[in-house]
């Protein structure tokens, strides 16, 4: 770059940060959010599991409940289970709807966890509490909205709330703080490539 195209960079990137600070000045509130990871892409457990480890990082406790998921031995339980004190992790599911193709045994798994994601929900220990998978859940009615979003307004002041899995409701969606999509562009596994280790699980 030239020193005529430098100086502009550097008086453009000025402008940029004064009015970054400006509306940076501005955001001052902190409460505890309630956070949808959905969409049919990748990325929406995972993404909850790097917020686990930020709380982590901070010292806060973190709990996650897995709705669907149980049966598989993945690797995140395996890391994210050496934390001791400041992350619980429960494996409640019992595999794929598709797997086990029994609706009362799906829903008497679902109620098993949703008993431990309530007391989590209610404990003002815990600074974030992830629901993965239970999208899943609701959308097939193995647990109840209504009682979903009632632990959910009624958790302690401060506590996040992450709920994952695809098809997330519009009610859901309407009472999240922060919602986001995850879009699929392109997968391997439409060529024929199986979930693999360090990727999928």
């Amino acid at each position: 770059m030239t020193g005529d195209a430098l100086e502009r960079h550097k008086e453009k990137m000025a402008r940029k940060k004064a009015s970054r600070d400006k509306l940076m000045a501005r955001k001052t509130a902190t409460r505890g959010l309630v956070i949808v990871h959905t969409g049919a892409g990748k990325g929406k457990s995972t993404a909850a599991f790097g917020m686990v480890l930020r709380c982590v990082g901070h010292g806060m406790k973190a709990g996650v409940v897995q709705f669907i998921k149980g049966a598989w031995d993945t690797a995140e339980r395996r890391v994210l289970g050496n934390f001791g004190e400041l992350v619980t992790f429960r494996a409640m599911g019992e595999g794929f709807t598709w797997e086990t193709q029994d609706r009362a045994r799906d829903v008497a798994a679902a109620e098993r966890a949703w008993e431990i994601a309530r007391a989590m929900l209610a404990d003002p220990a815990y600074g974030m509490v992830v629901l993965d998978e239970i999208n899943v859940a609701l959308r097939y009615e193995y647990v109840a909205w209504p009682a979903v979003l009632a632990a959910i307004r009624a958790r302690p002041e401060g506590q996040h709330v992450v709920l994952t899995g695809r098809n997330a409701a519009p009610a859901l969606i309407e009472a999240a703080d922060l919602v986001t999509e995850m879009s699929m562009v392109k997968h391997p596994f439409k060529e024929g490539v199986k979930a693999q280790p360090g990727v999928e699980f």
